[in-house]
């Protein structure tokens, strides 16, 4: 039975397993979310080995990766930014946020695709991740309604805490408000986000003029 190797958050799943009641168990976490478990330390060391070959393999994917779904979402004349109007006109007055910086974040996310999906798991025209919509939304990340409502309350709270600075606010959308406050209330040095404010920023200016 060992080692074995589980996801931490299924590790409820392991007072199922029948594991006598006098056995020495020998366990670590991973860097990877993962729980290491053997019943002596050789083991275990194999396991270790094996589990940082294959966390080696998945970080070297993952940063080969972007956050949003570009990739995956309509190009060129297929972006329609006039179907959702109403929506963003409704998050934009329900949180105080302005349907401009609505639609450049949107753009730059999903080129306006409420199917879009990225690698990572971002759903929807807002690209919001599961464990980030679940702090501001509750229902279906497909509806454009709820993704949109949910992405501009988010919107909000990253304006309120950075004082409506919006490139610092955009940033946060991006990289986390923790990666923001980390670098000193500045745009972390994250590629994909140094990359990611300018391109929204400019959307958003432009639309602002325009």
């Amino acid at each position: 039975m060992f080692p074995v190797s589980v996801n931490v958050g299924l590790i409820a799943s392991l007072a199922a397993l029948s594991i006598p009641a006098s056995a020495q168990i020998f366990g670590e976490g991973g860097a990877n979310g993962m729980v290491i478990l053997a019943n002596n330390p050789d083991e275990l060391n194999k396991a270790r080995m094996k589990v940082n070959v294959g966390e080696s393999s998945e970080l070297a994917t993952r940063g080969a990766m972007t956050t949003s779904a570009r990739a995956r979402a309509p190009r060129g004349k297929d972006l329609d930014t006039s179907r959702f109007a109403e929506v963003i006109a409704e998050a934009g007055r329900k949180w105080h946020v302005r349907t401009e910086l609505l639609r450049a974040i949107i753009a730059v996310e999903s080129k306006f695709n409420p199917q879009a999906v990225s690698r990572r798991g971002a759903l929807g025209l807002m690209q919001l991740m599961p464990e980030t919509a679940q702090r501001f939304a509750a229902g279906n990340l497909f509806d454009p309604k709820v993704n949109v409502l949910a992405g501009a309350r988010y919107l909000r709270v990253l304006l309120d805490l950075f004082d409506d600075n919006v490139e610092l606010a955009v940033a946060a959308y991006n990289a986390g408000e923790h990666s923001v406050i980390k670098a000193g209330y500045r745009i972390p040095a994250i590629p994909e986000t140094r990359a990611y404010v300018p391109a929204v920023m400019a959307r958003y200016r432009r639309l602002i003029s325009g």
